[in-house]
Formats: structure tokens, C-alpha cells, sequence
């Protein structure tokens, strides 16, 4: 299944073809896809070129005890990830290394990561669906996370699967078409809310 977006102007056709799936096959991610998939998080822009990005990568069908361990971390709601054959979760590094000071893009920079990462899978025919709905403090527990990194997202890995294997509400998301805010709401010219794109 593809729900490819209606922009109205016109992107790159990997960009139309980006969305994030909840049905997942159990066809296994083969490691050259995994690897250039995280060569591509691994060449993301970042601020002084540090690079703050770290994954917890759980492969169900190498290791299904370190894959229910990231399973773990997900809030019930997202309990459709564990269809997936790969969880991972991204971790940003909260302080610079060359002074200690605050990173306050860290976050930022580890989104621009999982975006590279994620559109180096499309090109794969690979989906990414990253998901902000699982635990981090317990994500910090299970693996040993220092003080000064915080789990950002759960990311399910995989091929699209058979929406019909849903239940019913998520069946529903995943059938229903995408929606997205004009660009006159999100960019603005000159000042907060003027000056309209």
C-alpha cells in the first residue's frame, strides 16, 4: 500500500511518496539496505558538525529479546509497531563536545538524521513511521542511556503491510487520505502571522 501526497506544488517524487504507515509485512530489512539507510542519518547536517545522533537498533529477526526490549518502550497506543521487523530509537546528545554548553538543536539535528535516514529508505521501497509515543525514561533504564542524552523517538522499520490486520480505528488512519496546513499558515513574512507567504 502508497498514499502518495496531492502537493500543490510540485517536490521530488521520494517526498510524495513519504508517509508513515502503521501496517507492517514481516519481510526482514536486508542489512545493506539497514546500513546505507543509516549512512545516509550519518552524513545529516548538524550544528558545528556535531553530529549529536545516536540509534538503538533491535532487528527482530537477529535478536527477538533485543527487539522486544525497544518494543517495550512504546505506550500501548503504538503497540502496531511490533508488526514491524525493525524498531530503533534515536538519541540526542544534549551538550556540545568541544565546550560542554547546551545543544539546544541536539533535538533538531537528530530529526534532520532520522529525515535522511528516512527518505534513504523510501529510495529502497524501505518505510520509516517515527513515533514520540513510547517511555524515554524507561528507554533510559533498559540501555544504559548517560545523563546527558535523551531518547527522542521510536522509529518502526519495514515494508508496508495489509492494512486489513489493523484494528478497526487504525485501519481507518491508514485508509484515510492525507491532510496537510497550507503553506500560508506555517510561513510568514516580515513578522508573526503578516506579511503571509
Amino acid at each position: 500500500m502508497e498514499k502518495p501526497a496531492l502537493p500543490e506544488h510540485e517536490i521530488l517524487d521520494l517526498l510524495k511518496r513519504r508517509w508513515s504507515p502503521r501496517a507492517f509485512s514481516d519481510k526482514p530489512v536486508p542489512e545493506p539496505i539497514l546500513s546505507r539507510m543509516f549512512e545516509a542519518a550519518r552524513w545529516a547536517a548538524s550544528s558545528y558538525n556535531e553530529q549529536p545522533w545516536t540509534y538503538i537498533l533491535g532487528v527482530k529477526a537477529e535478536d527477538t529479546a533485543e527487539f522486544d526490549r525497544i518494543a517495550s518502550t512504546l505506550y500501548p497506543p503504538n503497540a502496531w509497531a511490533k508488526s514491524a521487523p525493525v524498531i530503533a530509537l534515536s538519541v540526542a546528545k544534549l551538550k556540545f563536545s568541544h565546550d560542554g554548553s547546551p545543544n539546544r538543536v541536539a533535538i533538531h539535528d537528530v530529526g534532520a538524521a532520522s529525515a535522511s535516514l528516512t527518505l534513504q529508505a523510501l529510495a529502497e521501497d524501505v518505510f520509516v513511521h517515527q513515533m514520540g509515543g513510547f517511555d524515554p525514561k524507561k528507554a533510559k533504564e533498559l540501555f544504559g542511556i548517560p545523563d546527558d542524552y535523551e531518547a527522542v523517538a521510536a522509529l518502526a522499520i519495514g515494508y508496508p503491510g495489509d492494512p486489513e490486520e489493523l484494528p478497526e480505528a487504525l485501519k481507518a488512519r491508514e485508509e484515510a487520505p492525507r491532510t496537510r496546513k497550507k503553506i500560508e499558515e506555517f510561513v510568514f513574512r516580515g513578522k508573526w502571522g503578516g506579511g503571509r507567504f
